[in-house]
């Protein structure tokens, strides 16, 4: 299985076109979307700023963003199915859909997640791919990766403050510039070989450029 999570400021380039067009192609089986927030959340932070409302209305409104880029790209590409809640997203999984997770703000108190800015969609993508005990999680961002280590990733400001704390163990992590389409592409069919013929070795070279 495989959660990719789609920077929200994707949707401010035309390689956001072509990554949904490979997303949805032959269905991508396992494959769950993660939407950014994007624009929508930018404006959450901006009404923040100016009136002062507390934290938890914030990042409610946050989640609500991530709603807004999930139906705008279901919207864009019809193959998405929008849907809440980790048994919905297997459901979805089961009926051979391609699910866009809408997180929903009940689900994440109950597992102890904090309304923070710390935690963005980068952190709801890990945390997602621990519940659905995923193999692979992978972030598209509008920013270069130079490094494999979330940890360094982290310290550089690519993924949000709270990532580690709920990246899984044993999840292969990836992260993908916007431009890095065919490194992705080429990666993931080695993979789906590798699943068809387990002896076969796979290599690290299209990970990075």
């Amino acid at each position: 299985m495989w959660v990719v999570k789609l920077g929200g400021s994707l949707d401010r380039d035309d390689s956001l076109l072509a990554w949904l067009d490979l997303l949805c192609r032959g269905n991508s089986p396992g494959t769950v979307i993660v939407p950014g927030g994007g624009r929508f959340a930018d404006q959450v932070r901006e009404a923040q700023a100016r009136w002062g409302f507390d934290a938890r209305t914030a990042h409610h409104m946050a989640l609500l963003a991530m709603h807004q880029s999930a139906l705008m790209l279901a919207g864009i590409q019809p193959g998405f199915s929008p849907v809440s809640g980790v048994s919905n997203v297997l459901q979805a999984l089961a009926e051979n859909r391609l699910p866009i997770w809408l997180p929903m703000l009940s689900e994440l108190d109950r597992e102890g997640i904090p309304a923070s800015w710390e935690v963005t969609s980068d952190s709801l993508a890990a945390w997602l791919a621990g519940k659905l005990r995923a193999r692979h999680l992978v972030l598209i961002k509008s920013a270069f990766p130079s490094s494999r280590d979330p940890a360094e990733l982290q310290r550089q400001g690519l993924i949000d403050a709270a990532f580690l704390q709920w990246l899984p163990e044993g999840v292969d992590f990836l992260c993908y510039h916007r431009s890095q389409l065919s490194l992705f592409t080429q990666y993931r069919n080695h993979t789906m070989t590798a699943l068809r013929f387990p002896g076969k070795p796979l290599t690290d070279s299209s990970v990075m450029e």
